[in-house]
């Protein structure tokens, strides 16, 4: 007796006209790995490979660029704690900040960096106790952007600052990401422009403060164009270039404060002072 769940007419796989059709096109193993690559199975492994990405040359080239962009702002902040919000443990752009307590998580175990391992989008820090927010490159390389600024708005105290470092598709590095697809890293990130993270901001009740850009060299691995990196960002740092391949995008979390409101009381009239009639006759009589 045959089980009721498979279909006795079925036709056998060995049967199947499969190899037959010229319509069939099965992908080649290269196809595979782009459209796996495409799809971002495994963000971890992005985020590994990113790690790798920053200890080559041309990564080690942009962590200081962006590090030559942002150290001027971070500076001028002072506080208690500042938290970097990153795709790697292993490169901190927040060594040079004057707040004292830094605090930086490992996406996964790491055991030469030796940093905690916590989500991004789910922080075991209290709400409104960070004074200094620095996400560098984790709205690229995340699952959901949305939550990950939720996350970074909530644990950012009233007054609190928050520096976005991203890719910007509108230079020379995002036409490159059109180029190459989303076969490798950096080029699989998701390249969000930094009108959108504004517009996110707002919504969370931040208000963008400065929009400043770097990385303004070619995406390239020839060794002459990596020489003249330093040369061109400090031309282009006077140019003020809005076609780098980074953007930093400063908010700063205003809340207004609450005035109560006291109720308004009506003031009292006074007391009339009148003279009694009787008195005021006699008054009159004496005169």
């Amino acid at each position: 007796m045959e089980p009721e769940n498979i279909d006795s007419r079925a036709v056998p796989v060995q049967h199947l006209p499969i190899a037959e059709d010229p319509l069939v096109k099965f992908p080649s193993r290269h196809q595979t790995r782009r459209r796996l690559l495409r799809e971002q199975v495994d963000i971890q492994d992005g985020q590994t490979v990113l790690t790798q990405w920053f200890e080559s040359p041309l990564g080690k080239a942009v962590l200081s660029a962006e590090k030559k962009l942002v150290d001027p702002y971070l500076n001028r902040l002072f506080g208690y704690h500042i938290l970097q919000m990153g795709c790697s443990s292993r490169h901190s752009i927040i060594g040079d900040s004057p707040v004292g307590h830094k605090i930086l998580f490992a996406p996964e175990f790491d055991p030469i960096s030796g940093q905690p391992v916590a989500d991004n989008e789910q922080l075991p820090l209290a709400r409104e106790s960070i004074d200094v927010v620095v996400i560098h490159h984790a709205l690229d390389f995340t699952r959901d952007s949305h939550s990950l600024l939720r996350e970074a708005a909530r644990v950012l105290r009233p007054g609190g600052q928050l520096l976005i470092v991203g890719f910007n598709p509108f230079s020379f590095w995002g036409l490159k990401k059109l180029l190459k697809g989303k076969a490798e890293v950096p080029w699989a990130g998701r390249f969000i422009s930094h009108r959108r993270v504004s517009d996110w901001l707002k919504l969370l009740e931040l208000q963008v403060d400065k929009v400043d850009y770097g990385l303004h060299f070619l995406p390239s691995r020839w060794r002459k164009a990596m020489a003249a990196a330093d040369g061109t960002e400090d031309l282009t740092d006077r140019l003020t270039s809005p076609f780098g391949g980074a953007y930093l995008v400063i908010g700063i979390k205003r809340v207004l404060p609450i005035t109560p409101v006291l109720q308004k009381w009506r003031p009292l009239r006074p007391r009339a002072t009148v003279m009694p009639a009787a008195e005021n006759v006699r008054i009159k009589k004496l005169h």
